[in-house]
């Protein structure tokens, strides 16, 4: 028998290469594993940035026409974006890519690339238009026509009227119900029915008023309680709210408030009523906070601007912001403490107020793919992010503007102002680290 002998060096090379490769194997497996941390850590840090940043207020001066932008995290106007002439009613798509202007005295609807803030296209709609109101799926967007009693329908699709819907005397506020079914329009009243207001049920299907509800005089403001049960209603020359079940289609309470109220606006949940008004002999104007399960008014005469009209809670329900049209500013509500935290000045005369809600669909409801050719371990070959889902992320963060309007500064530009600095700053640190501490392994 034959013994056959290995030298050693071939020994020590042959150990020498199986350590290395599995070495080499070991660290392949360790960066790979780095790199699923990496991406997910980034994936993670962009949808804590768009999901977790403040929506955007955008507010319509009547006399400087156009559009103040305020980024509610700083309460700084980002952004002023002209429209058309005398704007009035505003709302934003709900996916927060669109916000809808409506010009009074040029009978047109202004709609605005909210990540760009630049009007990108234009909608005739019915005489001396007042407010709008946008559809759940953001597919139908609702304008008051104030002249000549109608509603126009515009399919935001293809941004058109498709539909105009005969509705009370002088149409002005406007709300859609949370399920797209229903719209219900405020009638101010006239001079025939001695400014009794009235409030108009749109069916969405037919587009056809199914019913008229007598309530205050000179109905104004609309606003739908979260779960569509009930709708509040502003009678200016009533001071007080009109409170309507949907189901019976009837005024079920009606609550006094202070004098004039215009502006109505729900808390998130539910539990307040937010009202604007004008108190008598007083140069201030004021908010009123109406309980939802006793309909009584808990504070009164919270005080404001002058002449406050519009007003809308944020989404998360800890301010409420309300418009001073005599001011030129708008302020800023504190819910929990019920006292005006800020004072922020916008453009001449101002009226409306929404919130945009900057929640980007092709993050939140579409997986990143991450992929891997291997069974032995969680590891990356490639993935789908791409600079589109990037620039997503940063939503109607880029390209605004680091000064705030003033009553002068704001009425006569002709393009829209840019900022410097970027609000959703926190993702660009983000990535910044995550370049940092891959640059520190490699070392």
């Amino acid at each position: 028998m034959k013994i056959k002998i290995i030298p050693t060096t071939e020994i020590a090379i042959f150990s020498s290469l199986f350590s290395s490769v599995a070495t080499s194997n070991k660290v392949h497996k360790q960066l790979k594993i780095m790199k699923v941390l990496g991406i997910t850590a980034l994936m993670i840090l962009i949808l804590m940035d768009v999901v977790g940043a403040a929506p955007f207020a955008y507010i319509t001066n009547s006399d400087s026409n156009n559009l103040s932008v305020i980024d509610t995290a700083t309460n700084k106007v980002t952004a002023t974006v002209d429209v058309g002439e005398h704007p009035a009613g505003v709302t934003v798509s709900p996916d927060g890519t669109k916000a809808y202007v409506v010009n009074s005295y040029d009978d047109t609807v202004s709609i605005i690339d909210t990540t760009k803030n630049k009007v990108i296209a234009t909608v005739k709609v019915g005489t001396y238009p007042q407010n709008i109101a946008v559809s759940p799926d953001g597919t139908k967007a609702y304008v008051t026509s104030f002249s000549n009693n109608t509603v126009s329908v515009i399919n935001t699709t293809i941004n058109k009227v498709t539909a105009t819907v005969p509705v009370g005397n002088f149409p002005f506020g406007v709300a859609v119900s949370p399920d797209g079914k229903k719209v219900y329009v405020a009638n101010s009243g006239g001079y025939s029915t001695n400014f009794t207001g009235t409030v108009s049920v749109i069916d969405t299907t037919a587009n056809t008023a199914a019913a008229t509800i007598p309530t205050g005089n000179n109905s104004l403001g609309v606003a739908i309680s979260p779960d569509g049960k009930k709708v509040y209603v502003a009678n200016m020359a009533g001071s007080s709210i009109s409170i309507i079940d949907t189901i019976s289609n009837a005024v079920v309470s009606t609550v006094k408030t202070g004098r004039s109220p215009k502006g109505v606006a729900v808390s998130p949940d539910g539990k307040k009523i937010y009202v604007a008004i004008n108190p008598i002999n007083s140069l201030t104007g004021a908010v009123d906070i109406i309980d939802t399960a006793t309909n009584k008014v808990t504070a009164t005469a919270v005080p404001v601007g002058k002449a406050p009209g519009g007003i809308e809670v944020t989404p998360d329900g800890a301010k409420v912001y309300v418009v001073n049209y005599a001011s030129h500013t708008v302020s800023v509500i504190d819910t929990a403490t019920n006292k005006v935290t800020d004072t922020v000045k916008v453009g001449k005369y101002p009226i409306e107020v929404a919130f945009g809600h900057f929640v980007d669909s092709n993050v939140t409801d579409q997986s990143i793919k991450v992929t891997s050719n291997s069974t032995e371990y969680v590891g990356v070959e490639e993935t789908n992010l791409s600079s589109k889902e990037i620039n997503a992320a940063e939503l109607n963060n880029s390209k605004n503007n680091n000064s705030e309007s003033d009553n002068d500064s704001s009425s006569g530009g002709n393009e829209s102002s840019e900022n410097n600095s970027i609000p959703g700053f926190g993702l660009l640190g983000s990535l910044t680290c995550l370049y940092g501490g891959w640059k520190l392994r490699k070392k």
